[in-house]
């Protein structure tokens, strides 16, 4: 895959809209693979996320543009029930996951820490690697600019749209407690 310059996720009009080159992995990608156990001394996603995939790609981190996208295959996230792995990926900038499943676990703490992931089992069996990718997940269409195709995604709901936005479960129950002692003060 060819280094690409610096790529920042876009507004677009009916929420966020992400874009990047993808990165592809295959079957039950394991936690310990998208963080080694031994860098699990840290809860800090930067620092995290300077060894995301090392043990599946040890130049991964050095090679990836921020807003890249990692597409894996059935049972991404299986093993440990631990927050560091989407940690990892969010401290590596890469903007979301698109896989054919998750690990139910990893699926959870995903959502907790304020990664998009995306379930798509025909987007993860088509895209390919260095592939350029466009996701809105708001409307539930995953772009593959590459090669001209589009594969459909079930969008969250809007609950859990802000909760991403927001950056996770814990800044998102602050921002609601806040605006309900604002309210209540008012």
């Amino acid at each position: 895959m060819a280094e690409t310059e610096n790529r920042n996720n876009q507004a677009s009009p009916r929420g966020t809209r992400l874009e990047g080159n993808a990165w592809k992995f295959g079957d039950d990608i394991d936690t310990d693979v998208i963080i080694p156990a031994r860098y699990l001394v840290t809860g800090d996603a930067a620092e995290l996320g300077k060894h995301c995939m090392e043990d599946a790609d040890p130049a991964f981190v050095s090679k990836i543009s921020e807003g890249d996208i990692i597409v894996g295959g059935e049972n991404f996230g299986c093993g440990s029930s631990r927050e560091h792995a989407p940690l990892a990926v969010k401290g590596a900038k890469v903007s979301c996951i698109i896989a054919a499943s998750f690990a139910r676990i990893f699926f959870r703490n995903a959502i907790n820490v304020g990664l998009p992931i995306f379930i798509s089992p025909e987007a993860s069996a088509k895209i390919q690697p260095g592939d350029r990718l466009s996701v809105d997940g708001v409307a539930g269409i995953i772009t593959n600019l590459t090669r001209n195709e589009t594969y459909a995604v079930a969008p969250f709901p809007p609950f859990l749209q802000e909760l991403i936005t927001t950056g996770g479960l814990a800044p998102y129950v602050k921002k609601r407690l806040a605006a309900q002692e604002q309210a209540v003060s008012a």
